[in-house]
């Protein structure tokens, strides 16, 4: 497995287990469509969260919440929209997009001696970090 699969595998346990702790019940992990993925989907209070979890290690192109292009954000809200029409029991609840991100301070060896937890990082929780938009994913 590709360092960068194993960095994505560890973000997504460690940001599940950080929601999980703020009170989220997890619904689903890795929900796919034929538009792309959702990393996980959480519920609390009547209102279902779809999380896209991004980690880096330190780089000139900028932090994980800056990778998240409207291109992504188009995939996000399709396969959304998907897993709501296959899930009538979600329909009264409210619907958000977040976002949590994982910065490394420190560039991590292609195969890590001590596992991720070790390293330093800084982590990001935006909350209604983008919106359904119609014109964004041409309804």
């Amino acid at each position: 497995m590709r360092l960068s699969q194993q960095l994505g595998q560890w973000a997504e346990q460690h940001a599940e287990q950080y929601l999980q702790q703020q009170g989220f019940t997890l619904v689903l992990r890795n929900f796919h469509s034929r538009f792309g993925e959702i990393d996980l989907i959480v519920e609390k209070d009547h209102e279902l969260i779809f999380v896209e979890v991004k980690a880096r290690q330190p780089t000139q192109w900028g932090s994980a919440c800056e990778v998240i292009t409207l291109a992504k954000q188009r995939k996000i809200m399709h396969t959304a929209l998907l897993f709501l029409q296959q899930s009538p029991q979600y329909e009264p609840y409210a619907v958000r997009f977040d976002v949590i991100c994982i910065d490394f301070l420190q560039p991590i060896a292609k195969i890590p001696q001590h596992g991720f937890p070790t390293r330093a990082y800084d982590l990001a929780w935006i909350e209604n970090a983008f919106t359904f938009d119609a014109n964004l994913i041409r309804l």
